[in-house]
């Protein structure tokens, strides 16, 4: 099973950012991961110097979230819908991004209830709500 470390995850988006920057190939993954990066900016100096990412301490003291713990959420929502997995999910998203007219909005909605499942299963030491987690996007998507 493929179990990056924060480091790896880190030099991951930073390698992404500097490829599409220079113009070289990239693997399928790697060109998802960078049109998450171009949709956000303020992360580019965060992803300008790999070094420095990976020594970062993203705490959420100084105001700001952890670009590469947002990053692996788009990326994680991506092939969740790429898969359908959990089932339901990608019918959710989609409905939610032409609600929102942006599927950028949809990835931060949806991140919302993804955070959430997950931060329930770490407390209750319980396996993720693959079906709590569809519903909460699907509400998002129905209300206005």
């Amino acid at each position: 099973m493929f179990n990056p470390t924060q480091e790896d995850v880190r030099r991951f988006f930073c390698r992404c950012y500097a490829k599409h920057r220079a113009g070289q190939p990239m693997e399928a993954l790697e060109i998802i991961a960078s049109e998450w990066i171009d949709q956000h900016p303020e992360y580019h100096a965060d992803l300008a110097d790999a070094d420095a990412a990976a020594a970062r301490v993203y705490d959420g003291q100084d105001g700001r979230e952890n670009p590469f713990l947002h990053l692996s959420m788009h990326l994680s929502i991506s092939e969740q819908c790429s898969i359908d997995q959990p089932r339901g999910i990608r019918q959710a998203v989609e409905l939610l991004a032409a609600r929102r007219g942006s599927l950028l909005e949809a990835h931060h909605e949806a991140m919302e209830c993804l955070g959430r499942m997950m931060w329930e299963a770490q407390r209750a030491g319980r396996p993720p709500d693959g079906d709590a987690y569809v519903d909460c996007v699907q509400r998002h998507a129905t209300r206005e």
